[in-house]
């Protein structure tokens, strides 16, 4: 069997966490998930990262949800939503044509009991990384053998994007467009990243920094770094980030989405999840025709407080925008104290 491009084309949800029914279906390029805390942008990109390394990974569908999203005590039947009774989730992902589903009652406690179809998912194995909020590079060394050997409260996906930013070069010379990104990312870190016993460093003018030393947000953009040196993200491969402006200075959230738009031109399918108008805005403004670009505004039904999904092809579509709505009231706010002083 061939990959087929792009990777993630439907992701169904029915009664799963605070999801009455979800029917998204993404772009091949980037897809910006936006609204309120929540509201389940999160959510939607563990389940759909979950299917994707299923097809590299024997674990089973339902259990690597439960690995992901880690409910207490490993209980998978706490993922169906909360209500009285007896209820059941359905979580399915489509790759490609294919599909993987997976279902399971709140009366459930172990993943294997769950029903998943079809049991052996994809013979290719799909590239996928999942960035989470928080940054792990600084905490790695002896992490993942601490996470072998014990029951640490960590989501698996810490310990799964650690396994990818160790990952050695593959054979060969990158070619012309990762070498582009990479000093694209160069310029602003002002320096390489390197990986000495375990431990990352930034190797600049002034020598090699640990990145425990360094800025947080500068880490990610380490990690992003590694990850295009050792080619998990190329054509065919997904990349979920979950607000990639945490600990970032608003000044590289530019290079960062002119970075991400060239990872979509280069084949790679994006998801992110996003508070940010700054983000939002640098990405609609560096954005061409060529792009493919979707926003999905999740947002609560104001008298069912169903959550509900719009898909939208552009920044000024978004509706409800929770995010331009605040920057609005603080324009408006310096307005009224400027008119105020003046009077």
């Amino acid at each position: 069997m061939t990959n087929v491009f792009p990777p993630v084309t439907r992701i169904r949800l029915e009664q799963f966490t605070a999801f009455d029914a979800l029917d998204l279906r993404p772009s091949p390029g980037i897809n910006v998930l936006v609204g309120a805390n929540g509201t389940g942008k999160t959510h939607i990109m563990k389940v759909a990262y979950a299917a994707c390394d299923a097809t590299k990974n024997p674990v089973h569908f339902a259990e690597k949800l439960t690995r992901v999203f880690m409910p207490a005590e490993g209980n998978i039947g706490r993922l169906v939503k909360r209500r009285r009774g007896r209820s059941s989730a359905v979580a399915k992902v489509w790759l490609g044509s294919s599909s993987i589903r997976a279902s399971f009652s709140n009366l459930m406690k172990e993943p294997m009991s769950a029903a998943v179809s079809p049991k052996k998912w994809k013979d290719v194995q799909l590239k996928s990384v999942y960035i989470p909020v928080k940054e792990m590079l600084a905490n790695a060394p002896g992490f993942r053998s601490l996470y072998a050997e014990r029951n640490i409260h960590f989501e698996e996906i810490y310990r799964d994007v650690l396994d990818r930013a160790y990952l050695p070069l593959q054979h060969g010379a990158p070619d012309a467009q990762r070498r582009k990104l990479q000093e694209k990312l160069r310029k602003v870190l002002e320096g390489r990243v390197r990986t000495k016993n375990e431990e990352f460093y930034l190797k600049s003018q002034q020598g090699h920094l640990e990145f425990s030393l360094l800025a947080e947000g500068l880490r990610k953009l380490g990690l992003l770094w590694l990850l295009i040196q050792n080619g998990i993200l190329l054509q065919g491969s997904v990349l979920f980030w979950d607000e990639p402006e945490t600990n970032l200075n608003p000044r590289h959230f530019g290079p960062l989405m002119e970075i991400l738009l060239e990872l979509q031109r280069m084949g790679v399918q994006i998801f992110i999840a996003t508070h940010d108008y700054v983000i939002l805005k640098q990405l609609d403004l560096q954005a061409t025709d060529r792009d493919e670009i979707l926003y999905h505004v999740l947002h609560r039904q104001k008298t069912s407080r169903e959550l509900l999904c719009n898909t939208v092809g552009s920044y000024l579509e978004i509706d409800p925008n929770a995010i331009d709505d605040a920057f609005g009231e603080i324009y408006d706010l310096e307005i009224r104290r400027s008119i105020g002083g003046s009077g």
